[in-house]
């Protein structure tokens, strides 16, 4: 073999040494990206519920009888006082006494319940003027800078839950009124032995009509419900969360009710977190132990034109807030030991940088050290991504 032939052989033996060694280099790893930012974080409980109306009336019959056909149909307004079912009693028995007794004792826990709603009034009136006082000192201290803007929308919106207490218990006052004259015109009817003639039902508030139980002619016992009243826009939300979840939300809370596709989340309040649980088998089997968490709407429900009573909603409740704070996707963090690492883009490198996270959400975490707003870290990690490793950038967010 000549020198030249052997020089060639060396040229191409080096150039297939280079072509295996390109081929056999380590591929860069396809990752997705997220930009480490600054905002708003916060967590929120969240869970599905429906809404209901705030004050439910039913009607029921103030004697047995007859009950004629009900003309009224589902969402038919209702005034106060109208008519809505006619009754035919049936013929009074003199030597029922048993009969007697139960009238006499109708009008009694009428009586009683009129003199509750009574007492409800005056204290729901007492709570107003107290929230009203309320509001006035907190804007006073708002006006000299003594008071934080929530504390006095805080104050508003106690109000206006005293407010709309207060019409309720007014509500409540007449229905036990109505209540009360029914039931002493049902025993002067049976007392004084008198034909029988038509009994007009009429309704003690004026609303909607939410449900007809009674809708075909036909017998109807005393105190039969004949029909549900209610106003559709008085409306409350009503969210069964887990027990150990509810243990952090508070009367107060803001949160946002979600009702569908298409429709701008409403702001809503905390009103209530009921004190007692209950047992709710989940969708696997699981025993859970649930607590009803009641929010008050914010906002009016004037640009929703299709909501009702029962209607689903998804609730967020916010536990926590902090504005202007680190924020990383979650799915940018895995564990490290006892704590939490992420992959920060390092030119065309994968570098391994642990990090301080001290709250966390469904979407985000909170961090307290370890990153800078304006990095780029590496969203969900593959197992064969390594510190060091090249990297091939896919959809960076």
């Amino acid at each position: 073999m000549t020198k030249r032939n052997k020089i060639a052989l060396g040229v191409a033996l080096a150039a297939v040494a280079v072509l295996v060694a390109w081929a056999l280099r380590p591929q860069p790893v396809a990752v997705e990206t997220a930009e480490v930012t600054r905002g708003a974080f916060e967590q929120t409980v969240s869970d599905d519920g429906q809404t209901r109306v705030r004050d439910r009336f039913v009607i029921a019959a103030p004697l047995a009888g007859h009950a004629e056909r009900i003309q009224l149909e589902v969402g038919d307004p209702v005034k106060q006082g109208q008519i809505v079912a006619e009754l035919m009693p049936t013929a009074p028995a003199f030597l029922d006494a048993r009969t007697q007794r139960e009238l006499r004792e109708r009008i009694g826990a009428a009586e009683a319940q009129l003199a509750r709603a009574r007492a409800e009034t005056l204290k729901a009136q007492a709570q107003r003027d107290q929230a009203r006082a309320d509001r006035d000192r907190q804007i006073r201290l708002s006006k000299e800078g003594f008071l934080s803007q929530t504390a006095r929308e805080q104050a508003e919106l106690s109000l206006r839950t005293a407010e709309r207490a207060l019409d309720a218990a007014r509500f409540a006052e007449e229905a036990a009124r109505h209540d009360l004259a029914q039931a002493r015109a049902a025993f002067t009817r049976y007392e004084s032995g008198a034909p029988a003639a038509k009994w007009p039902v009429t309704s003690p508030v004026a609303g909607v009509v939410l449900k007809v139980a009674q809708k075909s002619e036909g017998a109807v016992a005393l105190g039969a419900p004949l029909m549900e009243i209610a106003d559709p826009r008085s409306l409350e939300a009503v969210v069964d969360v887990l027990s150990q979840e509810a243990v952090a939300i508070r009367p107060g809370m803001p949160a946002r009710l979600e009702l569908g596709q298409g429709v701008t989340p409403l702001a809503a309040r905390v009103r209530l977190v009921e004190p007692a649980a209950f047992t709710k088998v989940s969708a696997l089997g699981v025993e859970e132990q649930r607590v009803n968490v009641v929010l008050d709407f914010a906002e009016p429900l004037d640009k929703v034109q299709t909501i009702g009573d029962g209607f689903r909603v998804e609730a967020h409740v916010v536990v926590y807030r902090e504005e202007n704070v680190l924020k990383v996707p979650v799915g940018a963090l895995f564990r490290e030991g006892a704590g939490w690492a992420v992959f920060a883009l390092d030119g065309e490198r994968a570098r391994k940088r642990a990090v301080k996270v001290a709250r966390r959400n469904s979407a985000e975490a909170m961090l307290e050290e370890g990153l800078k707003p304006g990095e780029r870290v590496v969203v969900y990690p593959s197992d064969a991504l390594k510190e060091g490793s090249r990297v091939e950038i896919l959809s960076p967010r």
